[in-house]
């Protein structure tokens, strides 16, 4: 049931949105340049990788020695908008038609991370990866990575349809409100380097 309602719904949103998904990608190209879509590669469900589609809301501006500057820096007022607005997130939905994303469910993050996670923190990825999530609705970038976790991790064990559309209705709030985009001092959020408890398990697991 979750699987078809999620089919439909971002079908549905897609045909719906699609002036605006035409206009915004228009506007990129405009203030941001070419592409207009940003693709990543990101863990899925059971950590399968899959490319997760957003629209560009930063620069390609480099320093002299052509590296990228930091995101700080390369986030202009247009992009800040774009991402306060959430329209960053909309190209998300063909991911979701594709079904290697659900519209609730962990949000899929950095290959990078994933020897970081702590065993109970792995459970995140038991379940597909969503466009919002139960982190999203309370407090999205402006909590801990520890507390984000624990809310994907609950919502592993507690998931079912009653949830899933409190959770989509509170997101619809919350991108009306523009909470939580960003966590003071940062574009979006700091990376995430790992717990004391996952540094722990590593350097246990490193030693046998």
């Amino acid at each position: 049931m979750k699987r078809l309602f999620d089919f439909f719904v971002s079908l549905s949103l897609i045909v719906v949105l699609s002036p605006v998904l035409l206009v915004t990608a228009v506007l990129i190209a405009v203030f941001l340049g070419r592409p207009v879509l940003f693709m990543q590669r990101r863990p899925g469900l059971h950590g399968k990788p899959f490319y997760v589609y957003k629209f560009r809301s930063m620069t390609e501006a480099r320093d002299e020695q052509g590296v990228l500057l930091s995101d700080e820096k390369r986030l202009t007022p247009f992009g800040q908008f774009i991402r306060k607005a959430s329209l960053d997130e909309l190209p998300q939905l063909f991911n979701v038609v594709k079904g290697e994303l659900s519209l609730v469910g962990p949000r899929p993050l950095l290959e990078e991370y994933l020897p970081l996670y702590t065993e109970e923190q792995a459970r995140r990825h038991d379940v597909r990866p969503g466009i919002t999530g139960l982190a999203q609705v309370n407090g999205r970038n402006t909590i801990s990575w520890e507390d984000k976790f624990a809310l994907d991790v609950s919502y592993v064990d507690s998931q079912s349809f009653r949830l899933d559309l409190k959770i989509l209705w509170l997101t619809f709030v919350k991108v009306l409100k523009k909470e939580g985009v960003n966590k003071d001092g940062h574009a979006t959020t700091e990376r995430f380097t790992g717990s004391d408890r996952s540094h722990r398990e590593r350097a246990a697991r490193e030693s046998h």
